[in-house]
């Protein structure tokens, strides 16, 4: 595409299926795969989207929220092992603090990797600790003492002692610059965003005006090319939030989309599951799935399949999302006066 080459997206299940149009036996290789490949651009180029290239700004940020989503995978498996070195032989360091991968978590575990290291430690030491740390929680130090106090301890040789707490620092030296990074990330993000074109119409669609990852992540991947998605049909189907039906004669079943955009799918989610809770539209949409039958992650897709259509019709027009133009919302509004 950087190229000018035009691209087909073709799925690999379509490239399966017309093998048998091209061959009588059951043979395949790379050269007979080029051939299909060929024959299907010629033939049937109709039929296949042709990839919408984004402009650099939506580029930039897309590379700024992938670097960010695979960082934070890289901190989430981190964090399982260093949570399982410590329910191994320490699980009151796994509980003193909420998140294990905090910085102030990180911080104590730095300090005290093990459990002889704390021999000192009493409420005044851990106040100032705190204290350097700006701690934001609501516990006081002797709760966070009973709290790593009063877990349960193994009993391990000294050996072993040394050797998970060599694990420990390792973990955490590891972890420490992974979680500096991902907040040195959503800093920049938060200012790419705000200075896009289509920013507005992404932020507008979320209550808090800091949560700025999942806006950027829908921008990153719906784009700024409005040819991309001419219906808000398509935009539901690669977002993942449109079923598949499946008919024959009176056999009419819809299934989950497997085949979509997962990352545009994992955004749609959590804005939808995000306005549930104070926009009244959705909460009713939501609501109306439950009393249905549907479960959770069903509701969520009947909500996120529903938002498209509002978030498809702003992005055409270039403008952001005002609740005073929702015609269901309105109506929602004067039935209930």
């Amino acid at each position: 595409m950087a190229a000018g080459i035009v691209v087909l997206a073709i799925h690999p299940n379509q490239v399966k299926a017309a093998r048998e149009r091209y061959r009588a036996a059951a043979g395949k290789n790379d050269r007979f795969d080029a051939f299909v490949l060929c024959e299907l651009a010629r033939t049937d180029r109709h039929r296949f989207p042709v990839l919408a290239p984004s402009g650099d700004e939506t580029l930039a940020l897309k590379t700024l929220v992938r670097t960010r989503e695979e960082l934070v995978d890289a901190r989430v498996a981190l964090a399982n092992q260093l949570r399982a070195q410590l329910q191994t032989f320490w699980a009151g360091a796994e509980r003193i603090f909420a998140d294990i991968d905090s910085p102030i978590g990180l911080a104590f575990l730095q300090r005290y990797p093990s459990p002889t290291d704390t021999r000192g430690l009493g409420e005044k030491r851990l106040e100032g600790f705190l204290a350097r740390h700006a701690y934001c929680g609501r516990r006081t130090p002797a709760e966070l003492l009973a709290r790593l106090h009063t877990a349960p301890t193994a009993v391990v040789g000294e050996l072993e002692g040394d050797a998970r707490r060599t694990a420990v620092i390792g973990l955490v030296d590891a972890l420490t610059p992974i979680v500096e990074q991902i907040s040195q990330l959503t800093s920049q993000i938060a200012g790419a965003i705000r200075t896009h074109p289509d920013g507005a119409i992404f932020l507008a669609l979320f209550r808090d005006r800091k949560s700025v990852v999942t806006a950027a992540g829908l921008l990153a991947e719906i784009g700024d090319n409005r040819c991309r998605y001419p219906t808000n049909d398509s935009l539901a189907a690669d977002a993942g939030q449109a079923p598949v039906t499946i008919q024959s004669g009176k056999r009419n079943n819809a299934t989950f989309r497997w085949a979509c955009d997962k990352r545009l799918r994992k955004h749609m989610c959590v804005l939808a599951d995000s306005t549930r809770h104070w926009h009244p539209w959705a909460r009713e949409v939501y609501q109306r799935a439950r009393s249905r039958g549907c479960d959770h992650p069903h509701a969520v897709r009947i909500l996120g399949r529903a938002w498209t259509r509002v978030l498809w019709r702003c992005w055409q027009d270039h403008a952001p999302y005002d609740p005073a133009l929702h015609g269901n919302l309105t109506r929602l509004l004067e039935q209930r006066g």
